[in-house]
């Protein structure tokens, strides 16, 4: 695991170099969760952003603080944002406060709001649990079940973290069913060129690639990796994926 967002977590990454003449290439998938999400829960206007290509960030906060979107300042979106990653992993309140550095009642007025304005989110989160209770596992979009035995425990600590993974897992899980899907098309994809996919992070796809093949390289695993759900499933939302290419993993991020 080697840290993102902090300064040390960038130069540890800048330790990871091409060899001579090739380009490590990143292929990220943008946001693949939350559009899931407006896919399973049945989401009309975050199902239209994604389509229309909008920053979805700054769609939530619009909607949440009644901001319009050419008066958007990055305060206001990185709220936002925060509440659309935290919706997906069940934040509390107290989460939300401490993310954000703001007095919890605050905290928990925004998780209000998101849900006043986006019920089908609420609806499908209490459809999804009930569910789980009564089945004790959930289900990826390909079918991939993940067990709960603790959603009827007695403990209630238990129980609120088995209803936390009964949200997240359905998201998580198909995201990492679909980057897999993607992985085992991949080499077909990429045959006869100078390239060799070496990692695998999260939503992120690694390649080491001779400098004469990146461009191609990118084209082919994009198209790979955007339809890596068919046919098996069709998502109402597109997946997009971003590249990034550089000497070392840090340029490439």
């Amino acid at each position: 695991n080697i840290p993102t967002r902090t300064e040390e977590g960038r130069r540890i990454r800048e330790a990871f170099v091409a060899g001579e003449g090739k380009t490590l290439v990143s292929l990220d998938y943008s946001q693949i969760e939350l559009r899931i999400l407006a896919h399973v829960a049945d989401l009309p206007a975050m199902k239209q952003a994604f389509r229309d290509g909008l920053d979805i960030h700054a769609m939530t906060a619009s909607e949440m603080f009644n901001v319009p979107l050419d008066q958007m300042t990055s305060d206001i979106r990185r709220r936002a944002k925060a509440i659309n990653f935290g919706v997906i992993y069940g934040i509390s309140g107290f989460g939300l406060a401490r993310n954000l550095r703001i007095p919890r009642s605050e905290a928990q007025a925004f998780i209000d709001t998101y849900f006043e304005r986006f019920p089908g989110i609420r609806q499908w989160m209490d459809e999804t649990v009930a569910a789980a209770k009564k089945n004790l596992f959930v289900e990826t979009l390909f079918g991939r079940r993940l067990y709960l035995p603790n959603i009827n425990a007695r403990n209630k600590m238990h129980v609120q973290a088995a209803e936390r993974t009964a949200i997240n897992a359905p998201m998580q899980g198909t995201a990492a069913d679909i980057i897999k899907r993607a992985m085992i098309r991949v080499p077909d994809a990429i045959d006869g060129l100078p390239a060799k996919m070496l990692l695998q992070v999260h939503d992120e796809l690694v390649f080491e690639v001779e400098d004469a093949a990146v461009d191609e390289t990118i084209a082919r695993v994009k198209h790979v990796m955007e339809t890596a759900a068919s046919p098996a499933v069709e998502l109402d939302v597109p997946l997009i994926v971003d590249a990034g290419t550089g000497h070392n993993w840090a340029e490439a991020h």
